[in-house]
Formats: C-alpha cells, structure tokens, sequence
C-alpha cells in the first residue's frame, strides 16, 4: 500500500517518528474551518496524492494565513480535481511552516536483487535529491534486521562527503544516525517495503522532523497490521485497490478511466498480459483483474462486486472474459457468472468469452442459454470483441 503523505506520517509517529504538526482536509476543503480554529502563523499546504514530483506539479503552496488556505485549495485542485499531472488528489494536508533547518535525505528499501535492504543516506535533500544524488547519496545494504539497518545507516551517515567539522556537520550526523534508529525500528515493524524522509529537516541542536513521508507497505501482511488494517477501515476509499483486495479476495485496479473493454480475468500475469495484447491491437482495456477462481466455492458474490465496480465505467462497451482454468471446473464458473449477470442488469453490455480448461462443454451448454459463444482461441475471441465494438476486425 503505497500510503498518502498524511496517513504515512500518522503511521509513523506511532513508532516514534517526528513530524510538524498537521491537519487533514477533504479534496473540496472539508473540514478546513475546524481545523483551521487550531492554525496560526504561515501553513503549507500539501496536495495529498501517490507518487513524487507533487512540487513541480503545483501541489505544495505556502499560505500567509489561515484565511489563505481556501483559495490555496481551490487553485490547486481547479475544477477536476487533479494536480496539473492529472493525478487525482485525495485531499491536502495543512501542516505548520518549519524554519532554521537543513534539508537532508534517508530511505530504507527492500532490495530483492540483494536480498537485503538498502540504505540511502545524504546530508542534502528537497526536490532536487536526483541532481545531487550522484555526488552527495551514499548507500549500504543490511540483512533485514533493525540493528543491522540502523548501524548501516550509521555507516553511511560516517561516509558522507563534504560536511568537514564543526557544529553543523556534528548536528548533522546526530540528527541523521538518530533519525537511521527510530526508521529502522519502524520499518521492520510495519513490515514496509520503502521508508523515504525527503526532506529530513535538521535543525542545529540535533533535533529532526520529516518534512516529507513516503512509506509503501506490503499488502500481504495486512493480516498482521493492525494500524494499517485500522487505517483501511478509516480511510478506504483513499486505497480502493486495497481495500477491494483486502475486504473481496481479488486484485482489481482500473488502468484506463475511459476504457472501453472490461476484463473479467484470472491469474495477475495473465491478466497483465492480456492488457498489454488488447493495447497492442489498438483497443482500450478498462481493467486488471486476478479474480482468483479457486477461491469462488459456489458463491457468486466476488463476481457480483466485480460486475458492479465495472458499471463505474462510463464508456465501457464490452464485456471479454478469459479464464485459462487449471484446477477451476469451468461448467461450475459459467455458473457462477452467469448468476452475477443476472445480479448486475446494470451492466448493459455484450459478453465475450475465451475459457480453456475442464468442464469446457458444461460452460458451453451454460452460456449458450444467455446467447454467450465460447471462445477458445484467443484470437477469434479478440475479432469477436471487435465485433461488438463496431470495429472491422485486424
């Protein structure tokens, strides 16, 4: 789960990780007159979407005054709201200006090459980390151990080139083998996959703050994260994917908004190839999907929400079903999908199915009911989609 800046650092400072003190508030300025009763003095108003780079697509904005905050969201979201990239923003962070520190840089990364986690450590940080990596980033690899992490980073922090002597380069190295034990602790307890501090503000006496948060999860351990299954429970229309994931058993992600082909699918590589072959022939998928057939036992509800989550699409206009069964007795499937379709008469849209696997005749003989062919090369199951799309075929 990659986590919005807000929720990473709510997160973390449950392990004892500093931050300037913040306040959350809807995409549309929700609860901003609440929060803004607690605000004095200058704010920095922090767009809350996924990824890096939210700088230089306009999502950050210092603000006077409270008073400033409004307009400040306004402009930011503008009318769809979306940052200027076209990332869409889950909503803005309000957090207190921080004055008289440096900036400086720490990560923790799992490295699956090396089997070990990998740590980034410089005495500079901000927007421009990719500029002075080369020169000012020093690494090291740890086994996956928190005194193992937070002596590399001492390491690392010993390594650094340019910082000399003195009170600065002394505060520095403190702040920075400081901030190395509490993120190494905190990694391996959430079970993270990447802790990045960018920037890490370091203040003369020492002390540090993380200006930034940028904190990925593994999904997997949900079962075991009771903070990060709180915050599912809290907030989950902030992770749809995961929350689906979580609460349905199956991954589902709309890849393209206007897409006009949904996938009913089974198997993630399968699924992705799939994609990647419909984009290739010039149409337009509108999903991934690893429904995870096994898991169906007579119950068609896991297809149900899947049907219903694709009614969401505004231009979908077919439906393409590819399942490559293994131990998944197909007659049983057809089944099931055709229960869910019955379920879901909102969504009004052809079907094509390619299945290839047992019970390949019962799920013929099922779907033929509902005027459904069955496919087993996919191929024609592709010219039949074209078909249905009005498209003369390849």
């Amino acid at each position: 789960m990659f986590l919005l800046e807000h929720d990473a650092k709510q997160l973390l400072a449950r392990h004892g990780v500093p931050a300037p003190g913040g306040a959350w508030v809807g995409p549309r300025g929700e609860g901003l007159d609440a929060c803004a009763a607690d605000l004095s003095g200058p704010q920095v108003l922090k767009a809350q979407v996924q990824g890096g780079g939210r700088g230089r697509a306009g999502g950050i904005r210092k603000v006077a005054s409270p008073t400033d905050l409004a307009a400040a969201i306004e402009s930011i979201a503008g009318p769809r709201g979306r940052l200027g990239d076209g990332r869409p923003i889950a909503g803005f962070r309000v957090e207190s200006v921080v004055e008289g520190a440096q900036e400086a840089y720490l990560s923790l990364a799992v490295d699956p090459a090396a089997a070990r986690i990998r740590v980034m450590v410089s005495a500079r940080g901000g927007v421009d980390i990719e500029q002075v990596a080369a020169e000012w980033l020093v690494q090291e690899l740890a086994p996956l151990d928190p005194s193992a992490v937070a002596r590399a980073v001492r390491t690392a922090v010993a390594r650094l080139p340019g910082l000399g002597h003195g009170p600065h380069a002394a505060a520095m190295r403190e702040a920075l083998a400081a901030a190395g034990d509490t993120l190494a602790a905190a990694f391996v307890d959430l079970e993270a996959q990447l802790i990045e501090i960018n920037p890490l503000f370091v203040f003369p006496d020492g002390g540090w703050l993380a200006g930034d948060a940028k904190v990925v999860t593994d999904d997997s351990a949900l079962g075991r994260q009771g903070a990060q299954r709180a915050l599912l429970e809290r907030a989950g229309a902030r992770y749809e994917d995961v929350d689906r994931k979580w609460r349905h058993g199956c991954d589902y992600v709309v890849v393209d908004p206007d897409g006009e082909i949904g996938l009913l699918t089974t198997g993630a590589g399968l699924s992705m190839m799939l994609i990647d072959e419909l984009r290739a022939r010039g149409l337009k998928p509108y999903n991934f999907l690893d429904v995870r057939t096994g898991g169906l036992r007579g119950d068609p509800r896991r297809l149900v929400d899947v049907l219903q989550w694709m009614t969401a699409g505004s231009r979908l206009r077919v439906l393409l079903v590819n399942i490559f069964a293994g131990i998944t007795d197909l007659g049983e499937f057809a089944s099931l999908l055709d229960q869910a379709l019955e379920a879901v008469p909102a969504l009004r849209v052809p079907v094509v199915a390619r299945l290839v696997g047992p019970g390949l005749d019962a799920a013929r003989e099922q779907l033929a009911a509902r005027g459904i062919e069955v496919e087993t090369d996919l191929d024609r199951a592709v010219a039949r989609v074209r078909e249905r799309l009005g498209e003369p075929c390849a």
